[in-house]
């Protein structure tokens, strides 16, 4: 019992992560239609650039906090200005490739300025452990959840309340009614790509906070494409269900089975899911007539 309850939570944190992370997959696809391969490198930048402002430059925390969200609001208008929108209109298969050389781009030139080895940040979450059921728990994980959700509510309560949450779902839903009513296509692509780098950002700090700032980072965002899959590339709540499953789903298997095993499983789902459910359990199912 111990161990089911210390696997379960450990697979929650990591799902809330996951979540994150997909959400800005999921933003990015919704309101622009583009696959964003680049996802986990966002993730990697969002780690560095705190652990920039954290450490080498000594801000307090708070500060260091604002100093990350502003490079990752810089980095989602830079991508989507100069690179994402002059292939408005193209096939998306060059798209696609252009997201794949953004991610390496990114990753190279975190390995220019940081290199390779692993970098020592100090812990920002308390590393003390409390007794659940008897089980014993890692502190932060529970906070690394408690955060997941309020950013994950936030972000639900901006798309429901706010005016541009609502025009981001008009655009998702159909670009050229909105255009119709006045919405600005183009900026709510701006905004979808911004909404997903803040959101890898906060992914990516609370990641190397429990395992390390680490090239590492990026491997773990490619999860995302699991997680996306099994809750629907354009459903929002998909990526909360998806990134529960996998990350309780990946930990369970590593707990009771092999930890090797546990590394291919998500994509032993992914690939499941593609055969049986290509539209993932919250996915809209688009039907064209020609």
């Amino acid at each position: 019992m111990n161990t089911l309850i210390s696997l379960t939570v450990y697979g929650l944190s990591d799902g809330a992560l996951l979540a994150l992370a997909a959400l800005g997959f999921v933003l990015i696809y919704k309101a622009t239609r583009v696959i964003n391969f680049a996802q986990g490198e966002f993730l990697l930048v969002g780690a560095y650039m705190f652990y920039t402002a954290f450490v080498v430059m000594r801000l307090p925390l708070i500060f260091a906090a604002v100093f990350g969200v502003l490079v990752a609001i810089v980095l989602g208008v830079v991508v989507e200005r100069f690179i994402l929108r002059p292939l408005i209109g193209e096939h998306a298969i060059s798209v696609i490739m252009v997201t794949i050389g953004l991610s390496s781009v990114l990753k190279a030139l975190v390995q220019i300025f940081y290199g390779t080895s692993v970098r020592e940040q100090p812990p920002i979450l308390p590393t003390g452990s409390i007794q659940v059921a008897g089980a014993t728990v890692p502190v932060n994980r529970l906070i690394v959840i408690g955060i997941a959700v309020i950013v994950l509510f936030a972000f639900s309560a901006f798309f429901q309340r706010s005016r541009h949450g609502v025009a981001m779902r008009a655009v998702a839903d159909d670009q050229q009614a909105a255009l119709t009513m006045g919405i600005s296509v183009k900026r709510i692509f701006s905004l979808a790509w911004v909404l997903a780098a803040v959101s890898a950002l906060i992914a990516g700090v609370l990641l190397a906070d429990l395992s390390a700032v680490e090239q590492g980072i990026a491997a773990f965002g490619l999860m995302v494409f699991p997680v996306v899959i099994l809750g629907g590339l354009d459903s929002v709540p998909g990526t909360v269900v998806g990134g529960l499953v996998i990350g309780m789903l990946k930990q369970y298997v590593s707990g009771y089975a092999d930890p090797g095993l546990a590394e291919v499983i998500p994509y032993i789902v992914l690939v499941a899911i593609l055969v049986v459910r290509p539209y993932g359990i919250f996915g809209e199912t688009r039907i064209e007539r020609v």
